[in-house]
């Protein structure tokens, strides 16, 4: 399996300046529990954001730099091509069927890995961001089968109403 995991507003804005538009302890802990244990690409940008490896997974890291250092990272590896990145999903997939690959972001990461994309974990902010510089590919639902979706109304922790949703490609 291969899943796009974000939150998104209503117009698909996912960040600003390499930053969340948003803090949301709710989908905080959803994008931990559906994370962990797994693998997780990311771009360059979005590892930069973050300041460390994500604990409790195996990170990695989709940059162009040939010479990009990682050596305080003691659980991530450096891709330099998307085929590289499905090579170690394939080798994966031969030995543990039920291998699921998390494609993290940022923006280019999501729209590279779109069409390779089994599945989808997608938290839907209700609230728009004129400000917001990254966004979420657009997606063609139709696609897709809704597996689960769970409204979660907005509460002094969490500014935003959201619905956290999974989807499966048909």
């Amino acid at each position: 399996m291969i899943t796009l995991i974000s939150a998104m507003g209503k117009n698909n804005e996912i960040g600003i300046h390499n930053t969340l538009l948003w803090d949301l302890p709710t989908d905080m802990k959803h994008f931990r529990t559906r994370t962990q244990n797994k693998t997780v690409v990311m771009g360059r940008k979005t590892f930069e954001s973050i300041g460390m490896e994500l604990p409790h997974r195996k990170n990695i890291i989709l940059t162009r730099d040939k010479h990009y250092d990682i050596s305080s990272c003691k659980n991530t590896i450096l891709a330099h091509s998307v085929q590289e990145i499905l090579d170690i999903h394939e080798k994966e997939m031969q030995t543990h069927p039920e291998y699921e690959m998390m494609i993290i972001g940022g923006s280019n990461i999501y729209e590279i890995f779109l069409q390779y994309a089994t599945h989808l974990s997608l938290t839907f902010v209700d609230a728009t961001f004129p400000n917001a510089d990254s966004f979420f590919p657009n997606i063609t639902f139709t696609d897709y089968t809704q597996l689960s979706c769970k409204n979660i109304p907005k509460d002094e922790k969490n500014i935003f109403d959201i619905k956290i949703c999974e989807f499966k490609k048909i």
